[in-house]
């Protein structure tokens, strides 16, 4: 199938390569003439794991290009995909601009066009949209003379860091259309994908639309939950490791989200739990879990700093502090709505100083601190002369280190250690002198 999507970031990028990986001919769009130049060349301008040698496979095989030019992708392509920004705006409804442009320049490029039938031409909306926006942009082709074009909602479920297995091994892909033509269209897009086990659900748009501000809601309503409970388990001695054994065993809860830490970032649950709670208040409703939980992760943002303040009675100007992982998770370099970024602020505001090490955020990083902080290459070298060690993201990379290297070259035997990263070693660590605090270990 010719297929064009719109939109180079996470989303996009993905989705264009790992379509063209079943076989069909794909184009990306981009506005910006650097990043198509980059991937013409065969470099992608994130990380993701595999996803470069993804692009040079498809690129050698001639099923995946780049092109800046909407008009030449779009023209000879059954399904366009829009994978654009939908950023949240300062009153957390999510920003239509990117998606209305896309709208209105296929709109303009096929308003003259011969109609088809019903699934000939299709754009279909990837990107993370209020519950409503199919209808909106369906009645905004309609309004353009482009009532021909039909529109599907496909949202996403791919996870940075093991996005390609996502969307070549997915748990289910959902898609909402309301002519059978556009459903079968994507039914023949996604066969390589769906299995009895893993299958493709159709249903309204609308419904489609809610699935995913509904999906992304209910993992940040688990991590936000643990992460109480942690908070909790610090003050009445409780492990919050043996709790999560203690309920995760349990069916109806699993274990997965329920790993405590210091916070949720990136680009997808705050943005999303803030979006529905935005849907939900137009419509004159009070979300008041989802309110709970964008509350509670707020909170959940200072917990670090918190434990950094007692254990120094809060005297922590002069100090230095090294920080493993800027990135929201491991396996990217996304650092939006980073709890690294929340501590480090912090610490600056104290008068402390950071050096930092991610394996990968580095430079996302520098863009916003400059020389503000130090940096380090290699985590060892990021503790010299640093008075603790703070752990935010749980790289592989940080989990095994030589704790007694670890001692000798931090100035004080301090860890706090953000995603219990090391609680497996607690006693050894303990052992040689450390002061060690993890997220409900009941210190």
């Amino acid at each position: 199938m010719n297929v064009a999507v719109v939109g180079t970031g996470y989303v996009g990028l993905v989705t264009g390569t790992c379509l063209a990986e079943t076989g069909n001919t794909v184009t990306c769009v981009d506005i910006k003439s650097e990043i198509v130049e980059r991937l013409n060349a065969g470099h992608i301008h994130i990380y993701e794991p595999g996803l470069e040698e993804l692009v040079q496979k498809n690129r050698a095989a001639g099923r995946l290009s780049f092109t800046t030019d909407l008009a030449a992708a779009a023209k000879n392509a059954r399904l366009i995909f829009v994978a654009v920004p939908t950023p949240e705006l300062p009153s957390g409804h999510v920003g239509m601009q990117y998606v209305n442009k896309v709208v209105d320049d296929i709109a303009a490029l096929f308003r003259h066009a011969t109609p088809g039938k019903a699934g000939d031409r299709v754009l279909v909306l990837k990107s993370t949209v209020p519950p409503g926006t199919n209808r909106m942009v369906t009645d905004r082709l309609a309004a353009a003379g482009c009532a021909h074009v039909s529109v599907a909602s496909n949202p996403e479920f791919l996870k940075e860091g093991a996005a390609i297995e996502d969307f070549m091994v997915p748990d289910r892909v959902v898609v909402g259309v309301r002519h059978p033509a556009v459903g079968a269209a994507l039914r023949e897009l996604y066969q390589p994908y769906v299995t009895a086990d893993r299958p493709l659900v159709e249903m309204t748009p609308e419904s489609a639309e809610m699935t995913k501000y509904a999906a992304n809601a209910l993992l940040a309503t688990k991590i936000s939950f643990i992460n109480e409970v942690a908070d909790l388990c610090d003050l009445t001695g409780a492990d919050i490791n043996l709790v999560r054994k203690g309920i995760g065993h349990d069916q109806r809860i699993g274990f997965q989200f329920l790993a405590p830490g210091p916070g949720y970032g990136g680009s997808c649950f705050p943005k999303d739990v803030k979006g529905l709670i935005a849907v939900a208040r137009r419509l004159g409703m009070t979300l008041r879990v989802a309110e709970a939980v964008d509350a509670a992760n707020d909170v959940q943002k200072e917990v670090l700093l918190a434990k950094i303040h007692r254990h120094f009675d809060g005297k922590l100007a002069g100090k230095t502090f090294a920080v493993w992982g800027l990135a929201f998770k491991p396996k990217t370099d996304d650092i939006r709505e980073s709890p690294a970024l929340t501590l480090i602020d912090g610490l600056l505001v104290a008068g402390a100083k950071v050096k930092a090490c991610d394996p990968q955020a580095r430079a996302n990083v520098e863009k916003i601190y400059k020389d503000t902080i130090c940096y380090a290459n290699d985590p060892m070298d990021a503790l010299h002369g640093a008075d603790a060690l703070v752990l935010v993201t749980e790289w592989p990379e940080f989990r095994g280190p030589d704790f007694a290297e670890v001692k000798r070259r931090l100035k004080s035997p301090v860890i706090f250690d953000g995603r219990n990263l090391f609680a497996p070693n607690e006693s050894a660590v303990r052992e040689l002198g450390f002061s060690y605090y993890g997220i409900g270990r009941g210190n």
